[in-house]
């Protein structure tokens, strides 16, 4: 009954999301503003039916209701609670419903943000966001139902893939689809205002948090879902550049550009064009992300579905929304006039600069992942584009980029002077220059790159301090060398000064511990008990191969101590292979031993007759650094969300007016 309840709120989630579209459009034909609070009420019950429909399916598995197909083909009676529960988005039908769950959430979320968006821009923006809605939930009904029953009901389900069996995927498709799903409040409130032909600061102060929601959200998944390849997948690498980890970038990058853009709008009533053209972009790369996990285009660990039906269905839809909204902008975008003029040297000047470096490595991550399939659907031919291209391509683009990140920082608005500027800036990268150089002499012979980025995240992290000392300094009259006022001032500086800095200093976080994997060590040896293998500094002795029988899975687990050359023992590893009886699966289990910031790294092969295994051992310096500094990012993310000015909507303009096809013009 349960079941059927949750099918039938679907259903019922489609009629609502149909009136959340329709009701703005009969508002502005009828001049009635009461019929905008029933957008609102219809995006409120949408929201309320999805999450009871997702209730009802995660009642359907934890209770391993094996009447629902979803149920059989993804959950087995002996898997514990903790992989049923994450089991319901382990799968096409259920992440989809996850999708929309987020989907309708944020369109809640904006029906109830009475303070911070006009209500004429809320009612439009809930309009556009139902029609989102009502696509994807006709694609679930229609495609992709997760209520579908199996008659007869079999005794025992399938088993969820035993990949998916890990604590990672309880957290990475959460955060990432809050990311990928929250850019569409973005495209929403550009596509309303294209609609309503007014684009101010207003506008901009309106759709800033939401889109700095999605990117902190979109930065944790990434970052959660590269973790999780890294332990799980037993490769020992953090990014390889696979077509679904792209999908994913794709949308980060162009979500960073329209970040700083709306920045540039807010302060300066500038890059209207281009900022609306940005949000277009931004959730058109997750419509595309959407496509190519779900098309059944490329076999991945990360792909769902291989149903060409659905995928013909994906690319109606990203026909309509990319193609729709391209065709409105190129109507509608003439008549809005570009707001305030600024110096090329500027901090505007260094934010456009900014959004064109990130522009065009979107644009290369773009062509290396569509393009092989792109050209297997043409011509047959299949060709690999790994991380040499991307490598060659996005790496030169991303070092200038970071560099003029704390230069940025540093320059006036409207009108900057760099040689002040880089005046400021001098300390910040003599220090660098230091760190690098000593890191370079520390490790002679080794890879020269890893000192440079080693150098340039020293830089970023010192010019994100540097920034928030010279705002607390002050400047003219104002400047002070007393450190109790500095520090005083500094405490009293917004939140969102320091949640940029703090930002800031997480990607120099994240590139020093790029660069660190410059250093990475690996060995490969099949070793017996007693025997050891040794990796950059550290040595593994084999202790002991011992199986073990979990709930659902048969192990041989390997048990390593690790030690140091000269002997001292650091701490104990295991690792192991499980065979999933009802998958005919067999994975390995990958073990981590934490040393700092550093990680000793083991990887089980095939275990001989002999009584040998194959193993693998990695020594990766530093490389905790690369997810902690995602995770420092998102943390300032949040610390600007709680700034009282991402809270309240900008006053609008008196004098500013819509008029009737045409944009209001800059004051």
């Amino acid at each position: 009954m349960i079941v059927e309840t949750g099918h039938f709120a679907l259903a019922l989630a489609l009629a609502l999301s149909l009136v959340q579209m329709v009701m703005p459009i009969w508002a502005a034909r009828s001049g009635d503003p009461a019929l905008r609070q029933t957008t609102s009420q219809a995006a409120l019950g949408a929201f309320a039916c999805v999450l009871f429909a997702f209730a009802a399916l995660t009642w359907a598995h934890a209770t391993s209701d094996f009447s629902v197909q979803n149920v059989v083909e993804n959950s087995h009676t002996q898997k514990p609670l903790i992989y049923k529960l994450s089991g319901v988005w382990g799968n096409h039908e259920g992440s989809m419903l996850l999708w929309v769950l987020i989907l309708t959430l944020f369109g809640a979320c904006v029906a109830g943000a009475r303070n911070s968006v006009p209500p004429r821009l809320r009612a439009n923006t809930l309009g556009v966001q139902g029609l989102i809605t009502f696509v994807f939930v006709l694609f679930i009904i229609t495609t992709s139902n997760p209520f579908t029953r199996a008659v007869p009901a079999p005794l025992e389900g399938r088993d969820l893939n035993p990949l998916l069996q890990d604590p990672g995927l309880a957290i990475h498709p959460p955060l990432l689809y809050l990311g990928y799903v929250g850019f569409s409040i973005s495209f929403a409130f550009a596509a309303a205002a294209l609609i309503d032909g007014r684009i101010d600061a207003v506008w901009a102060r309106a759709v800033r948090p939401w889109t700095l929601s999605a990117w902190c959200f979109l930065t944790l998944g990434i970052a959660m879902g590269s973790y999780w390849a890294y332990y799980e997948l037993g490769w020992g690498g953090w990014w390889f550049w696979d077509p679904v980890e792209n999908a994913s970038l794709m949308p980060w990058i162009a979500g960073t550009a329209l970040l700083h853009s709306t920045v540039v709008m807010e302060k300066r009533d500038a890059l209207k064009v281009w900022t609306v053209l940005l949000a277009i972009l931004t959730f058109s790369l997750s419509l595309v992300g959407t496509f190519i996990v779900r098309s059944g285009v490329l076999t991945s660990v990360h792909s769902f579905a291989t149903d060409p039906t659905r995928g013909v269905f994906i690319l109606a839809i990203l026909v309509l929304f990319i193609g729709g909204s391209l065709a409105l902008f190129a109507w509608r975008a003439p008549l809005l006039r570009q707001g305030g003029l600024f110096a090329p040297i500027s901090r505007e000047g260094s934010l456009v600069l900014n959004n064109l470096f990130l522009v065009a490595a979107c644009a290369t991550v773009f062509v290396g992942t569509l393009y092989p399939l792109l050209l297997e659907m043409l011509t047959g031919e299949k060709i690999t584009v790994g991380p040499p291209f991307f490598n060659s391509t996005f790496v030169p683009l991303a070092i200038p980029l970071l560099l003029i990140v704390p230069f940025g920082q540093s320059l006036a608005w409207k009108r900057g002077d760099l040689l002040a500027a880089s005046q400021r800036l001098f300390f910040a990268l003599g220090v660098a220059l230091a760190v690098g150089f000593a890191t370079l002499a520390m490790t002679a012979g080794g890879p020269v790159m890893a000192p440079v980025g080693v150098g340039l995240g020293a830089y970023l992290l010192i010019g994100s301090a540097m920034e928030i000392v010279a705002r607390a300094r002050g400047y003219g009259a104002r400047r002070t060398r007393s450190p109790a006022v500095i520090a005083r001032r500094a405490f009293g500086l917004p939140r969102s000064a320091w949640g940029t800095s703090l930002a800031h200093a997480g990607v120099g976080v994240v590139v020093i511990g790029i660069a660190a994997q410059g250093w990475a060590s690996e060995g490969l040896a099949s070793v017996n008990p007693g025997q050891t293998l040794a990796v950059g500094p550290y040595v593994a002795t084999l202790d002991r191969v011992a199986p073990r029988k979990g709930p659902n899975y048969e192990e041989a687990g390997a048990f390593l101590t690790i030690r140091t050359r000269a002997g001292d023992e650091v701490g104990q590893v295991e690792t192991g292979r499980r065979f999933y009886p009802s998958r005919q699966m067999t994975v390995t289990e990958s073990g981590l031993l934490t040393i700092g910031a550093s990680q000793v790294y083991a990887s089980l092969g095939e275990v001989g007759k002999d009584g040998s295994i194959g193993l693998r051992l990695y020594y990766k310096p530093l490389v905790l650094l690369i997810w902690l500094g995602a995770v420092v990012m998102a943390l300032g993310g949040g610390l600007s969300l709680t700034d009282r000015r991402m809270r309240v909507g900008a006053p609008a303009k008196a004098k500013a007016r819509a008029l009737p096809g045409a944009a209001v013009p800059a004051e």
